[in-house]
């Protein structure tokens, strides 16, 4: 099985292309959702950023406020980065244990929908490919404007807080275009999912895989065999 990243910027239309993956029998591990569910209340992040940002961004009912959070943090660099410190190894924790579970029911390929791909850098080694999703500019600002009722200062903040789209575009396999029709996004993503369902490499990764665990059951046989060896010598 092999991992293709997706990625892009805030309000690009990432989560409607991710649908047509899922349309297609492809599986999508979102690390948005994977946020959201290791800072449930109990959970150890959210101890550690309460202890950390204090109760002004939790919900009465004990839910972290992720609009307040997100005020905290977008405005401040160092507790952004803080943050991310608190967060980021249980995210990766369950995207990884999610991406295990769908290569033993033996899928050749699954997405992963990572907004923040280059800018953490964590699982670039990972990839196979990389997906960027892309609109102009305009049409992104209106999108999240419209989306979270943000104003345009805030909706401008949380934009300039990503690495820059064209930045993205540079180092992506495949760019998908979503400034147009929703008709054209979805002919874009299909044809990408054709080429990669076409591709081969899941079989030499799972050679790979194989061949080991087959050094490593002959080592543990003979390893065995030595050892009852030497005790019946003895």
């Amino acid at each position: 099985m092999f991992i293709v990243g997706l990625t892009g910027g805030i309000a690009t239309g990432k989560s409607t292309v991710c649908e047509v993956f899922r349309e297609h029998g492809i599986p999508v591990i979102d690390a948005d959702d994977a946020a959201r569910k290791v800072v449930e209340p109990g959970k150890p992040a959210w101890h550690k950023i309460k202890k950390e940002f204090g109760d002004d961004v939790f919900q009465s009912d004990g839910h972290l406020d992720r609009v307040k959070l997100g005020d905290h943090i977008f405005n401040d660099i160092e507790k952004r980065k803080k943050l991310n410190a608190i967060t980021h190894p249980d995210i990766y924790k369950e995207i990884i244990w999610q991406a295990f579970k769908y290569f033993f029911q033996g899928h050749s390929f699954i997405v992963m929908d990572l907004p923040l791909l280059f800018e953490t850098g964590k699982m670039l080694g990972y990839l196979y490919k990389i997906i960027v999703v892309t609109c102009e500019e305009d049409l992104q600002l209106q999108r999240l404007m419209e989306r979270s009722g943000f104003t345009e200062a805030k909706a401008k903040l949380r934009i300039s807080a990503q690495m820059p789209l064209d930045k993205k575009i540079e180092n992506a396999n495949f760019v998908i275009e979503n400034s147009s029709s929703q008709q054209d996004m979805r002919e874009q993503t299909v044809r990408i999912i054709n080429l990669l369902k076409s591709s081969k490499h899941h079989w030499r990764l799972r050679f790979i895989l194989g061949l080991c665990c087959t050094v490593l059951l002959a080592s543990t046989y003979w390893l065995k065999n030595k050892t009852k060896g030497s005790i019946t010598m003895s």
